[in-house]
């Protein structure tokens, strides 16, 4: 893990109030990541953590409360953010017809300006080299998913924000992907991550434990 001495926050949500279908998700609820963490947070379905990362990366508008980035108003810096935010949903979130290159080339390039050398060697890094041309629904879903976070590394982000990044994956890959996200994080990427999964506890600096909209837990990941 990257260490910083200043505990800089990359993002910050205070009193967050989220109702949906006339139920309180969340109240007065406090959350900070701080530069150079992976961050897990666990709870069971229906406990607010899908919710609350895309209220992060603002898919979400339905709330009240205030979200900051590095110590700014974030609805101020949104350009900012979005360059510098890669967010992965429950699905993998690429286009299975076009191939790896082309995923790239129109993802990345919605946000920030990116070449075809960043993009081959970002493709490179995640072992997809002899596949950049391939349509991605000949890939295994392994691949698949290393083509979502090949994005984060061709557009160099601040953070990453992934929902279940392992859930559709095999205990195998799974691990892989999350040593992929462990390197990430060594090169000075924020992590954010939502998991079911006990066999990755190793990986993270803070292990957050949500139910009903609530955060229970705060800790120090001793299994680091």
């Amino acid at each position: 893990m990257v260490q910083d001495p200043d505990n800089q926050d990359v993002l910050k949500a205070e009193h967050l109030f989220c109702e949906r279908d006339n139920r309180i998700l969340f109240e007065d609820l406090n959350f900070a990541a701080h530069r150079g963490q992976v961050i897990q947070i666990k709870g069971s379905n229906g406990s607010g953590k899908t919710t609350l990362l895309r209220i992060l990366c603002g898919l979400n508008e339905g709330f009240r409360g205030s979200l900051t980035w590095f110590n700014k108003p974030i609805q101020d810096h949104w350009e900012e953010v979005h360059s510098s935010l890669i967010y992965m949903g429950h699905r993998v979130g690429v286009n299975k017809i076009l191939t790896p290159v082309e995923n790239l080339r129109w993802s990345v390039g919605l946000s920030t300006s990116v070449t075809d050398e960043q993009i081959n060697e970002a493709l490179g890094d995640m072992g997809l080299r002899g596949f950049e041309d391939s349509q991605c629904f000949t890939l295994s879903a392994g691949q698949q998913q290393r083509v979502s976070i090949a994005r984060a590394i061709a557009g160099s982000p601040k953070l990453i924000l992934a929902d279940e990044p392992t859930g559709a994956l095999d205990s195998k890959t799974g691990l892989e992907i999350m040593k992929i996200l462990n390197d990430l994080n060594a090169k000075g990427i924020t992590i954010v991550l939502v998991t079911h999964e006990d066999d990755i506890a190793k990986y993270g600096s803070r292990i957050i434990k949500m139910k009903d909209g609530k955060i229970l837990e705060d800790k120090k990941n001793v299994n680091n």
